[in-house]
Parts: C-alpha cells; sequence; structure tokens
C-alpha cells in the first residue's frame, strides 16, 4: 500500500486490500463446495523446493528483524523475527517430511508440523502486537537468548521425533485420515493472528508505514492459511492453497522491505516503523543529535564527520554525500536567520536616552556574536580610521581588503564612520554586510537625534514628559485625564522686595542657584516640573508617570528643597516657602494647536497654592488628604483655614519630618 497517497485516496486502497485478503476465502470455499473443481496435484519435488525457498526468504527475514532489534534494543522488532524464524523451521521440517525426500511414506509430522509452526508463530504475533512498557521490553529483551533456545531446542525435538523413521508417532502414518481433531487444532492459532493483525492494523493507523501495513497483511494471509489447512484434503488445490498463501504473506513482507530499500537506500531503517515508541523517539532524537552535530561542523567550519554518521546509521556513500549537503545549506539558513536577528536586535536598541557610546558597544556586542570580527570606527579630525587602517569613500561604494568588506556609516547625508565587516564564509556576507551598514547607520542618526531633541526638551521640561513625547509624539494632542496626584508649589517670600534693591544679574543668579538646588530634590523623587513663573514653581506627583507612593514622595521632596535651599541662600536672599496637598485634578496638554503645555487643573491644585501662600519662609505646609496617606510622617496642626475661593474650612498642617524605617 502506497502510504504517501492523499487522504482522499486512502479508503479507496483499503477497499482494495480487503478485497484481496477476501479473495483466497472465496476461493477456498469454492474449491471446497465444488469437489470436481478440487482436483487434487501429486508432485513431491515441487512441494519440497517451494517449501525450501518459501522457509529461506523467512529465514533471511527473520535475521534482517533480529539484527534490527539487536542495533535497536527493541523487544518488538525481536518478537517479529521470532514469527518468521520459528514459522520458517517448522515450515521447513514439514518440507523435510515431504514423501520421498527423508522419508519413504506420509506421516502424522508431515500433516501437523506447519499448523503446530504457524501456532507458535501466533503466539509471537500477538506478542509482538502489545504496546509493551520500558519494564516488560527489558525483560524480553533479556530473556531473548533463552527463547531463541527454547523455540531451536523444540524445533530439535520436533525434527527428531518426526524424521527419524519409526521413532514415534510423528514418524509413522496417521491412523486416521483425516485426523478428527486437527481442525479444532488450527483454531488458536486462527484467533491469535485476527488478534495480532488488528492490534497491529491499528498501529499503522497511528504511524503511517508500507512495513507495518505489509506485516498486517502478512497475519492476515497466516491466519487464512490455517484455515485453509482445517480441510486435510493433502495435496488437492485447496491443501496447496494454503502453502501459497504461506508464501505470499512472507514474500509480501520481503518485497515491502525490498521496496522501502530502494527508495531509502540502506537497509539500516528498514524496521525502525515497527518498533516500540521508546525505541521510535530515541530514534527520531539520534538523528537530531546527528543533525545538529552535523550543522555544528559546518558552522564552525571543521571537517564534517560523514564517515563516522554514515557508520552509526549505515548509510552509503551517497546518503552521506546528501546529508553533507543538507547539513551545509541548513547551516547556511541559519547563520543567515541568526544574521537577520541581529540586525533586528540593532534597530531595537536605538532607545530614548541610549547614548550613542552605548548603542556601538551593545551593537557591536551583538553582531560579533554572528558576523566575527565587526569593527566600527568614527569620524575624527575628518579621517576615518579603523585600526591601523585609513578609509575613504567614494559615495557609497564598500572597500574591499584582505577579506574585509568595508562601508561607511552616514549620519544625515554625510560620512559619520565606517563599518569592517570580515567576508567569505557565506554567498550572502556581501548583501547582509550592506544591510548591517544600512541598518547602523540608521540607528547612529536616531541615537544622535534623540540626542539632540533630549537635551532640548530637558531644558524646557520635566524628564517625564520629554520622554513620554520623544517616545510617542501623540501624546502632546489636546487634552487630558481626570487623576489623583499631589501637587507642590513652591516661592520665594520677600522675593518682590529683593528684586527691588537689587540688579537684574544679581537677581537671575539667585533663582538660578534655587533652582539648581531644588529641581534635583523633586526630579530624584519622581516629580515632574510643569511650571516656572519667575521665583515660583509647580511640580506633580503621580502624573504623568504614575506613582505609587505619590504624596509620600511630595513631602519628602518639599523637605530635602528647604534643606538643599539653605545651604544656598545668602544673607538678604528670601527664603522658600512650600504648599504640598493631594486630590484629584485634571492633567494634560493645555493651550491652542499652536503652543500647548502640560499642566494640572482642580481644586487640588489650587489648594496646593494656597497652602504655599499661608507658609511661613522655611516651611513646608501640607493637606489633610496628603498627611492621611503619609503614615510616617510628623507633622503640627495649624487648625481649620478659612482659604481664598473656598467655602469650607480646610485642616493644615506644617510638615516637621519624616520618620525612616
Amino acid at each position: 500500500m502506497d502510504t504517501y497517497l492523499p487522504p482522499a485516496t486512502q479508503p479507496v486502497r483499503v477497499v482494495v486490500w480487503a478485497i484481496h485478503l477476501v479473495l483466497p476465502l472465496l476461493g477456498l470455499w469454492l474449491l471446497l463446495a465444488q469437489p470436481r473443481v478440487n482436483i487434487m496435484w501429486h508432485h513431491n519435488p515441487s512441494h519440497f523446493w517451494m517449501i525450501a525457498v518459501v522457509a529461506g526468504i523467512n529465514v533471511i527475514l527473520g535475521l534482517m528483524i533480529s539484527e534490527a532489534a539487536r542495533r535497536r534494543a527493541d523487544a518488538r522488532l525481536f518478537l517479529v523475527s521470532m514469527v518468521f524464524l520459528s514459522s520458517a523451521g517448522f515450515f521447513f521440517l514439514h518440507g523435510l517430511s515431504t514423501p520421498q525426500v527423508l522419508l519413504d511414506g506420509h506421516t502424522l509430522g508431515f500433516d501437523i508440523g506447519q499448523q503446530v509452526g504457524l501456532t507458535m508463530a501466533a503466539v509471537f504475533a500477538l506478542a509482538s502486537a502489545f504496546p509493551l512498557g520500558e519494564a516488560q521490553a527489558r525483560s524480553v529483551m533479556r530473556a531473548q537468548h533463552l527463547i531463541r533456545l527454547t523455540v531451536v531446542g523444540l524445533m530439535v525435538l520436533w525434527g527428531i521425533a518426526s524424521l527419524v523413521p519409526g521413532l514415534t508417532s510423528l514418524s509413522r502414518p496417521p491412523a486416521v485420515l483425516p485426523i478428527p481433531w486437527f481442525g479444532w487444532f488450527s483454531v488458536p492459532g486462527l484467533v491469535l493472528f485476527v488478534a495480532a493483525g488488528l492490534m497491529m492494523f491499528r498501529l499503522h493507523r497511528m504511524r503511517r508505514s508500507a512495513i507495518l501495513v505489509s506485516l498486517v497483511t502478512a497475519y492476515a494471509l497466516l491466519a487464512e492459511a490455517m484455515v485453509a489447512g482445517m480441510s486435510q484434503l493433502n495435496w488437492h488445490l485447496s491443501w496447496w492453497e494454503w502453502h501459497i498463501l504461506l508464501t505470499l504473506a512472507f514474500v509480501f513482507v520481503a518485497y515491502s522491505a525490498y521496496l522501502q530499500f530502494r527508495r531509502e537506500g540502506s537497509s539500516a531503517g528498514l524496521f525502525d516503523s515497527v518498533a516500540l515508541s521508546a525505541t521510535v523517539e530515541k530514534i527520531q532524537a539520534q538523528y537530531e543529535q546527528a543533525l545538529e552535530e552535523l550543522v555544528d561542523h559546518v558552522r564552525r567550519g571543521t571537517k564534517l564527520p560523514a564517515v563516522r554518521l554514515a557508520g552509526r546509521f549505515q548509510l552509503t556513500e551517497g546518503q552521506a554525500a546528501v546529508l553533507d549537503r543538507a547539513g551545509e545549506a541548513l547551516a547556511s539558513e541559519r547563520e543567515l536567520s541568526e544574521r537577520l536577528s541581529a540586525l533586528v536586535d540593532v534597530g531595537t536598541q536605538t532607545k530614548v536616552r541610549l547614548a550613542e557610546s552605548d548603542l556601538l558597544t551593545g551593537a557591536l556586542e551583538r553582531v560579533r556574536q554572528v558576523y566575527g570580527d565587526v569593527r566600527i570606527g568614527l569620524v575624527s579630525d575628518g579621517r576615518v580610521s579603523i585600526g591601523s587602517r585609513e578609509y575613504t569613500f567614494s559615495g557609497a561604494t564598500p572597500v574591499r581588503r584582505d577579506g574585509l568588506i568595508t562601508y561607511p556609516l552616514t549620519v544625515k547625508g554625510h560620512l559619520a564612520g565606517a563599518l569592517e565587516v570580515p567576508v567569505g564564509r557565506t554567498t550572502q556576507d556581501e548583501a547582509l554586510s550592506a544591510t548591517l551598514a544600512s541598518q547602523l547607520s540608521i540607528a547612529l542618526e536616531n541615537a544622535r537625534l534623540y540626542a539632540e531633541l533630549d537635551t532640548l526638551f530637558r531644558q524646557y521640561m520635566s524628564p517625564d514628559v520629554a520622554s513620554r513625547l520623544l517616545a510617542d509624539p501623540g501624546q502632546a494632542a489636546l487634552g487630558g485625564e481626570l487623576r489623583e496626584l499631589t501637587a507642590l508649589f513652591a516661592d520665594l517670600k520677600g522675593f518682590t522686595t529683593f528684586s527691588e534693591r537689587v540688579a537684574p544679574g544679581e537677581i537671575v543668579e539667585m533663582l538660578n542657584r534655587y533652582h539648581t538646588a531644588a529641581v534635583p530634590c523633586i526630579l530624584d523623587n519622581g516629580g515632574t516640573i510643569v511650571q516656572f513663573v519667575g521665583d515660583a514653581l509647580l511640580a506633580l506627583f503621580n502624573a504623568p508617570a504614575a506613582q505609587d507612593d505619590h504624596a509620600l514622595a511630595a513631602c519628602t521632596a518639599a523637605l530635602a528643597m528647604q534643606e538643599a535651599a539653605t545651604k544656598v541662600a545668602a544673607d538678604g536672599w528670601p527664603t522658600f516657602r512650600v504648599g504640598v496637598n493631594t486630590g484629584m485634578a485634571l492633567v494634560g496638554n493645555i493651550g491652542s494647536p499652536e503652543l500647548r503645555g502640560f499642566n494640572a487643573m482642580g481644586d487640588a491644585v489650587n489648594v496646593a497654592a494656597r497652602l504655599q501662600g499661608l507658609a511661613e519662609p522655611g516651611t513646608v505646609v501640607i493637606g489633610s488628604t496628603t498627611l492621611a496617606q503619609v503614615s510616617t510622617a510628623e507633622a503640627r496642626p495649624l487648625g481649620p483655614l478659612r482659604l481664598k475661593g473656598k467655602e469650607q474650612e480646610v485642616e493644615a498642617f506644617v510638615l516637621t519630618r519624616i520618620i525612616r524605617a
């Protein structure tokens, strides 16, 4: 049966196969129902030589399967080999019992010898069809020599008893013809062959294989042979039929093995599909290991272990050569895949706030894993050099030198550096190197662009806002969301008076020194500064970046600001006062399509501004909602306060310190 047919054609082949098995039984029925058709043909030499040839084929098959069982250490293959060897032995003994070969006349052993052998073979057939577990399989393999010796011993005893003239009743003519109990003697073997065939067919449904189909067919034909042998009409056509069925059963398996050998060119794996599932998994693992070993040798450029692999798997020279070429092709494809993966990784490393040096270091580390000793040189004083090699380029044309190909790296159309890649390992080297150079040029240009934007943005806005806008410019769209946050307002008490009596330059110096001290305190605690208005600033916590302990972070930043401001204050300079409050506010981009800014609006922000206005210089005043979220805060109550724009009084507290665990 062709196991490579499309699924739609398989049922048709199954029907044809079943018809071929049914036809012999129909022929037997016709011969027995029409005695005049069931003619006699008594020819001893033809009988003996047919038996000898078929038994020889059987022995060869049994030995081949036995060798496969030894090589794979597989119990099922061993049991299948015993089906062929035991039936071959008794079949040959039946042939030796042919009248006028060793014995002069017809004997009882001649009549029943083959049925005894087939019954023994049926026991092995049924055992081979069972899905043996590991422990059971090991037990069978440990007992294999004992089983073989037992079968051989039984054959020897049967041969002596049936071939030595007058020794036993087996070597004498049967007392009664036909033998009354002979038909019933064949029933157990018939049942066992049918059961074994069904179980093997179930295995074939899970593991499609021509050899498995041939075994199923052989078991079915052997069962039919036992049915045909029940008639006991020696030398009639019905009697010859069971000999023919036996012949077909064994020849069918031999022919299937021959076809598979022709297709694969080796006998090493002819019967692997019959093996136990554990053996099949082990074989697949060996093949995978061998292929990985082959690919590894190809990748490292060392000599391929073709001879050793050919010996391990009994491959022909042609198969080993094909395997070598397949391994080379697979290694080439894998290397191509890894190089393309490296290109993707280089592209993903271009991130906001990633320094150019870090980008190039990470990219080189990644690409060297698959491209070899890749090197990069950047423009310095108008020249590009890598080690002792200096490069000049004519447009985008690469330079080839000493097994290296060097591509220009460009930023905004201008030469920025050079990429040096070793070539000659694969046919795709130059194309991949050109792609790598293009990818690195893009990455280098993006890194420098991000650095410029990063520097520009961070001079005018909070790092959180700048990072979000660089990563997703769509977040600059007008709009906002309602969320809980903590607002921090700070200004300098006495700034107006101070500014009236000093020069403008001194005012700018004073403001810069204060903000230089205060801003890191806010940023280090995760705050976002959204406004500088003269001497005042507004910072938000939990917006835009999410922050779990935003109230605590704001209080910590406020106390740190006061401490830092104290260190930079000079005589006559104004002093910071800070207000902090927690609550719901609308945060987002506010303004117009032409000009916008990130800000927050709401009662929580307004209360923070009012608390800052009530704070004494050098102190931090917080609202009750903020204090409720900071369990480690020590604060002095100011009592209910009437704030501008608020109908109800507001509880406020002077924050003195945060208790650290």
